[in-house]
């Protein structure tokens, strides 16, 4: 699944493509990846993308909204004077358009067409209005984003949570929303917290570094354009480089570690694959 980064830069990288221009009409392959009445996007320009955590949010002259949901394998693949991909690569972004897997697809006018491709059906698009958008149970569960969260309510956020790991808190999106596998990592090294450390026993000078560190990584990985994964790529069909330019720990188990020279090692915690070095994280 695209991470906050990889969602922030498929949101910057659309913006200039998407925006001021009018839907002329709504082809929807699959009903299930479509959620409420295409009458209400069908004439309407597109005034601004917006984000909360993973979904992305468009908003429409009408103050109706769509909010976009790639999940696991989903794709956004504009067509115009040029093409540009973002999402999960599986072919699609050279397949001629629409193609296996395109679920839903927007046409523009003029040739120019947005395409959601899923492979596995998770992701979707749903249409809401203004209430929808301020009561839709996925947005209003999301906690603050690390930018957002002031150093006393993430600490104590953490204390409410005493008994359970760190790494599992950060991972929950009512916590702290838009941090996952790969930033949970880093972030918990920038720390030099180990990632399975019970939220009571970290002290309040660590649990400022964390978010510090959360926010850090995070922010490093929209400038650098996303995570390097085997199948993700940016909004103009290239790879991010975060993983391969400022990476510390994540998918690096056997190699150095760059502050103190011990090997990273890999094991499970929160259910997920995590990377920690044992000579600097405590």
């Amino acid at each position: 699944m695209p991470e906050l980064p990889e969602v922030e830069t498929i949101r910057r990288g659309l913006d200039k493509f998407i925006v001021g221009q009018t839907i002329q009409k709504v082809t929807i392959l699959c009903e299930k990846s479509f959620r409420g009445d295409k009458k209400y996007v069908e004439g309407q320009k597109i005034l601004k993308i917006d984000r909360r955590g993973k979904a992305l949010l468009i908003q429409l002259e009408n103050n109706m909204w769509m909010m976009i949901h790639l999940r696991m394998t989903g794709q956004l693949i504009y067509v115009g004077e040029e093409k540009f991909a973002a999402g999960h690569p599986d072919g699609g972004f050279t397949e001629k358009m629409p193609g296996r897997h395109t679920r839903v697809y927007f046409d523009f006018g003029n040739g120019f067409q947005l395409f959601f491709n899923d492979q596995r059906k998770f992701g979707f698009i749903s249409v809401m209005d203004e209430l929808g958008i301020a009561t839709d149970p996925f947005l209003t569960k999301l906690g603050p984003e690390p930018w957002d969260m002031a150093p006393d309510d993430f600490y104590n956020m953490l204390q409410r949570h005493k008994n359970s790991p760190v790494k599992a808190v950060i991972l929950d999106q009512s916590n702290i929303a838009g941090v996952g596998n790969i930033y949970a990592d880093e972030g918990c090294f920038y720390a030099g917290i180990l990632p399975w450390r019970h939220c009571g026993d970290i002290e309040r000078e660590e649990a400022d570094k964390l978010l510090e560190g959360l926010a850090t990584v995070m922010q490093r990985s929209i400038d650098s354009g996303g995570s390097t994964m085997k199948d993700y790529v940016r909004a103009d069909g290239t790879k991010g480089s975060y993983l391969e330019k400022f990476a510390q720990v994540f998918r690096r188990e056997g190699l150095e570690c760059p502050r103190c020279g011990g090997i990273i090692e890999k094991t499970r915690a929160a259910g997920r694959g995590t990377h920690y070095c044992k000579g600097c994280q405590k």
